[in-house]
C-alpha cells in the first residue's frame, strides 16, 4: 500500500455514501488508529477482532492491524454473543473493534478482551485526524498469519482457519491474473468484508490493485443496482442469491450498467436459469464462477471470462499454483470425469485450524485439505461440483445431489430459493424434501412437483415440499443452515437421516 500511495495517492481508495477516500488518506488514518492500538498494548502477533459492517471503517481497521503486524479476527455481523464468546475464548484477542449497534452482543460474551474501541466514539475520531505514525514493525513472515477466520460451524464448533500472507497475496494475484484487473477497477462490495469472500476476494484483492472499494453496508438489490450504476461499477463478487433477487426487478435491463465486466459468483452453487436470465440481461457481462473456502484464502478454482455461459456445469479451472485431486473414500485418486471428494493443496491453502490439532489432522492430509465437496474434473482441466459430501441423499441406491434439485426448483417462475435436504425412508433409504421460498404466494406443491417431474429423474423428485414466504434459515455467514432445515422435515414428515 505505501507504493500505491506514492504513485496515486489521490486515487479513491473506499467509497461510502457521500465518504470518498484516497489512497493517502487511508494509509494515514490507518496509521493514526495504528498508533492508538499500539499505546493500548496491541503488537506483532497479537489478536485484534474486528465487528463492523461493510464500510470505511472497517477498511480503516483491517489496514491499522496490518501496519501493526498483528493478526485480523474477522466477525460476522450476524454473530450472537454465544459465537462471539466461543470466538474470543478461542482465539484471545487483545482488543475488539467495534460499532454501537454490537453493544448488546458485546455485553453478552464474558470472554470479550477489555481494550475495547467504539469506531463512534470521540477517542477513535479524534486518532483518525491527529495523524499519529505507527511504530515501526519487524518485517513479516510469508507464513505468518495474516487473519484467524472461523468457519461457518455447521456442524460443532466453529474452526479457526489461519489465513497466512502468502495466501492472501496469492488470493490477490489469482484474481488479478484471471480477471486481468488493473488499477482502474470499480467494485461493488456487497458480500460482508468479515467473510472470506469479502476480505479476500474483493477487500484485498481491490487494495492490492490499487482499485475502488464501493462499500454497500447491506445488500438490498435495487439499492445495490442504483449504486453498482451510479459508482460505474467494473466488477462484483456476489453470492447466487443476490443474482436471483435481482432478477426480480422488472425493469433490470434499464439499469445503466455498460461499464460492469466482471459478475464473479460464488459461495453456493448457482442455479443455470440464474446465470442465463442475468446474462441475457446485460450480454455484454462476463459471468464467472469461482469456487474456494475458508481454508483455501478464497478461490480455488475460477472460470475464465467469457467461459461462463458456455460451461454452466463447471465452476472454471485451478488457478495458477493450485493442486485439486478427486478421491475416493479411500484416499485414492478417481479416473478422468468421475466423481469423488475433492483435496486441494497449494500455497493458498492454510496450515491448520488454530490451536486445534485434532480438527487439523483430520481435514489436511499430505498438503492436501480435504474439501467435503463431491465434484469431478474433466479431460479439459474443468472442475465440476457436485454437492457437498454430507449433504448428498441416497434414494434406493441412487445418489441424489441436492444443488441439482434446487438448480431445477430456480427454474420456476415464483421461486425465490430453494434448500433440498434428505430424511429418513424406511423403504428406499432417503426421500427428498424441498423447501421452497416463494414470491407472491401463487406456487402450490402439486405446481412444484410437477415442475420438477417434467425435468428430473423420478428418484430426484422431491417427495415432500414445504412452501412459504419466510427466507430460509442462514448462519452467520449467510448459508442456508440444512441442519435445521433436516430437523424442520423430521418434525413434519418423519424422521431425518
Amino acid at each position: 500500500m505505501a507504493a500505491i500511495v506514492a504513485e496515486q495517492p489521490g486515487a479513491i481508495a473506499v467509497v461510502e455514501g457521500i465518504e470518498r477516500l484516497t489512497y493517502a488518506e487511508l494509509y494515514s488514518q490507518a496509521g493514526s488508529l495504528a498508533a492508538m492500538l499500539a499505546v493500548s498494548g496491541v503488537g506483532a502477533g497479537d489478536r485484534v477482532a474486528v465487528m463492523l459492517v461493510n464500510g470505511v471503517d472497517a477498511i480503516r481497521a483491517v489496514v491499522a492491524i496490518l501496519r501493526l503486524g498483528a493478526v485480523l479476527v474477522a466477525i460476522g455481523a450476524r454473530s450472537r454473543a454465544p459465537e462471539l464468546d466461543y470466538i474470543c475464548a478461542d482465539c484471545t484477542p487483545s482488543a475488539i473493534i467495534y460499532e454501537p449497534e454490537f453493544t448488546e452482543v458485546i455485553g453478552g460474551a464474558p470472554a470479550v478482551p477489555s481494550a475495547r474501541f467504539d469506531v463512534t466514539a470521540a477517542a477513535w475520531r479524534t486518532a483518525i485526524a491527529r495523524g499519529d505514525v505507527p511504530p515501526t514493525i519487524a518485517s513479516v513472515d510469508e507464513e505468518d498469519m495474516f487473519a484467524i477466520l472461523y468457519t461457518s460451524g455447521t456442524t460443532g464448533q466453529p474452526k479457526g482457519a489461519m489465513l497466512t500472507h502468502l495466501g492472501a497475496i496469492h488470493s490477490c494475484l489469482h484474481w488479478r491474473d484471471a480477471f486481468g484487473l488493473g488499477d482502474d477497477e470499480r467494485t461493488l462490495v456487497c458480500v460482508p468484508w468479515s467473510h472470506v469472500s469479502g476480505l479476500c476476494g474483493v477487500v484485498m484483492p481491490f487494495l492490492y490493485l490499487g482499485g475502488t472499494l464501493v462499500m454497500l453496508p447491506n445488500f438490498k438489490r435495487r439499492a445495490a443496482l442504483e449504486l453498482a450504476a451510479r459508482e460505474r461499477i467494473t466488477h462484483a463478487l456476489m453470492v447466487p442469491a443476490m443474482y436471483g433477487l435481482c432478477l426480480l426487478e422488472a425493469d433490470l435491463a434499464n439499469f445503466d450498467l455498460k461499464c460492469w465486466r466482471i459478475a464473479a459468483y460464488g459461495g453456493a452453487p448457482m442455479p443455470e436459469p440464474t446465470i442465463t436470465r442475468f446474462a441475457g440481461a446485460f450480454p455484454w457481462l462476463a459471468m464467472c464462477n469461482a469456487y474456494g473456502a475458508t481454508e483455501t484464502t478464497s478461490p480455488a478454482t475460477i472460470m475464465p471470462p467469457g467461459e461462463g455461459t458456455e460451461r454452466l456445469a463447471s465452476i472454471g479451472r485451478v488457478v495458477r499454483c493450485g493442486d485439486i485431486r478427486v478421491m475416493d473414500d479411500h484416499g485414492r485418486e478417481v479416473p478422468v470425469g468421475t466423481d469423488g471428494e475433492l483435496w486441494i493443496a497449494g500455497p493458498m491453502v492454510v496450515p491448520g485450524y488454530w490451536r486445534n490439532p485434532e480438527a487439523t489432522a483430520a481435514a489436511f492430509v499430505g498438503g492436501y485439505w480435504k474439501s467435503g465437496d463431491i465434484g469431478s474434473i474433466d479431460a479439459e482441466g474443468y472442475v465440476r461440483i457436485a454437492d457437498r459430501k454430507k449433504d448428498m441423499i441416497i434414494r434406493g441406491g441412487f445418489k441424489v445431489y441436492p444443488a441439482e434439485v434446487e438448480s431445477v426448483l430456480a427454474g420456476l417462475d415464483g421461486v425465490i430459493e430453494a434448500a433440498v435436504v434428505g430424511r429418513n425412508d424406511d423403504m428406499l433409504g432417503e426421500a427428498v424434501v424441498a423447501f421452497v421460498t416463494a414470491e407472491d404466494g401463487r406456487l402450490t406443491a402439486d405446481c412444484v412437483h410437477a415442475w420438477c417431474e417434467e425435468r428430473l429423474s423420478d428418484y430426484k423428485v422431491p417427495r415432500d415440499i414445504v412452501i412459504e414466504a419466510d427466507a430460509l434459515p442462514r448462519n452467520a455467514n449467510g448459508k442456508i443452515q440444512k441442519a435445521d432445515l433436516r430437523e424442520r422435515a423430521t418434525a413434519l414428515f418423519g424422521i431425518t437421516a
